[in-house]
C-alpha cells in the first residue's frame, strides 16, 4: 500500500524505537518524510536509511519545535500528518521524586509535546491526523512511576480536547498507547543500573498476558493506521498496543 504517497509526516522523536519505526513505515508508503531528535549520530543514520530530512531539536524546548516545524514546512510543505513521540522514561518512589525529576519528565512528556504539537497546526492541512504516543502507564498504578504516569495522563486529556477543537478543521487526533516494548528508552531511567533493567524486564514479561514484551514494529503499525484515511471515522481515542496488559 502507498497510504501516504506524496503526504508531508512530521515525526518529533524520529530517530530511534518506536519512532524510527514509524519512519521506516511511512518512507516504504511514499511520504515526505521529516524527523526530528536530540542525538545528531542516530538522526544521521535514521536519515540515510529513510531518506528523511532530519532536524536536531530538543522537543523539551519549545523554541526547537517551532524551529524544526518552519524548517519542515519550508522544505516539504504543510504537514498532513503529526505523529508527536519524542519521549523519556523515569521511574522513582514517591518519597524520591524531586522537583527537577518530575520537570524534567514533564518538560518533554507533556508540555513539551504539547507545544510540538501546538507549532505544527498553523501549517497542518484539513483532513490531516496527530497521533500522539501516550503510555499504559497513564492508567496503570505502577509502583515508581508516578511523575511519567501524570504526565502521560495529562497527554492523553490534551489530546482528546485537541480532538474536539480541532474537528471543524477535520483533523483527527489520537493516541498510542504502548505497553512494555523494546526499545532504548528501557535504558534511558536516572537512576537504573542493568540488573534494574533486566529485572524490569523480566517483570514486564510476567505481567503482560501474552507473555513478551512488544517491538516497536508492532506498536508502529498501530501509528500508521490511525494516521491512514482507514481511520477515518475514529479520533479522540486511546489505542493500547500492550500484549493484554490493560485490556484483560
Amino acid at each position: 500500500m502507498q497510504r501516504f504517497q506524496d503526504r508531508h509526516v512530521l515525526i518529533f522523536g524520529g530517530n530511534s524505537g518506536i519512532g524510527l519505526s514509524a519512519a521506516r513505515g511511512f518512507a516504504a508508503e511514499g511520504a515526505r518524510l521529516t524527523i526530528t531528535g536530540r542525538s545528531p549520530e542516530t538522526l544521521a543514520a535514521a536519515a540515510e536509511e529513510t531518506g528523511a530530512l532530519a532536524l536536531c531539536a530538543d522537543i523539551a524546548a519549545p523554541e526547537q519545535s517551532r524551529d524544526a516545524v518552519a524548517a519542515a514546512v519550508a522544505r516539504h510543505g504543510p504537514i498532513d500528518v503529526l505523529f508527536v513521540n519524542a519521549g523519556v522514561g523515569g521511574f522513582s518512589p514517591i518519597a524520591e521524586v524531586t522537583e527537577a525529576f518530575w520537570d524534567d519528565v514533564h518538560g518533554v512528556n507533556l508540555r513539551g509535546a504539547f507545544f510540538a504539537a501546538q507549532a505544527a497546526l498553523p501549517h497542518m492541512r484539513a483532513r490531516g491526523a496527530i497521533v500522539f504516543t501516550g503510555s499504559i502507564g497513564s492508567v496503570a498504578a505502577i509502583p515508581g512511576n508516578a511523575a511519567y504516569a501524570a504526565a502521560k495522563a495529562g497527554l492523553r486529556a490534551v489530546a482528546r480536547i485537541f480532538a474536539v477543537e480541532l474537528m471543524p478543521r477535520s483533523i483527527r487526533v489520537n493516541v498510542v498507547s504502548p505497553g512494555p516494548t523494546e526499545t532504548p528508552l528501557f535504558r534511558r531511567n536516572p537512576g537504573m543500573t542493568d540488573a534494574d533493567v533486566e529485572a524490569m524486564r523480566a517483570q514486564m514479561r510476567a505481567a503482560t498476558p501474552m507473555g513478551r514484551i512488544g517491538e516497536p514494529e508492532e506498536v508502529a503499525r498501530a501509528v500508521l493506521f490511525l494516521a491512514s484515511d482507514e481511520a477515518s471515522f475514529i479520533t479522540g481515542i486511546d489505542l493500547y498496543v500492550d500484549g493484554g496488559c490493560i485490556e484483560l
